[in-house]
């Protein structure tokens, strides 16, 4: 039975531990990397930057891509 105890403390020990790890990992900050592949970040921005460019020329669609980038940043890349 003594065994038994000690298994039962040490996962209870392991239990206590958990979310004060998951907390330092969910915590945000200038050096925690993007969730995402650049790729597959910003959707939809993207989507209305890059027909802005095929249909209108990179000149003329400014004011998308500034947008995408906002929103890329906004997802912890530094563009």
């Amino acid at each position: 039975m003594g065994e038994l105890n000690i298994e039962t403390a040490s996962s209870a020990l392991a239990l206590r531990v958990s979310p004060l790890k998951q907390e330092s990992a969910v915590t945000t900050g200038p050096d925690t990397k993007p969730k995402k592949k650049i790729c597959c970040a910003c959707p939809d921005t993207k989507k209305l930057r890059d027909e802005c460019i095929v249909e209108h020329g990179e000149d003329a669609c400014a004011k998308w891509i500034d947008a995408h980038r906002q929103c890329l940043r906004a997802e912890g890349f530094n563009v």
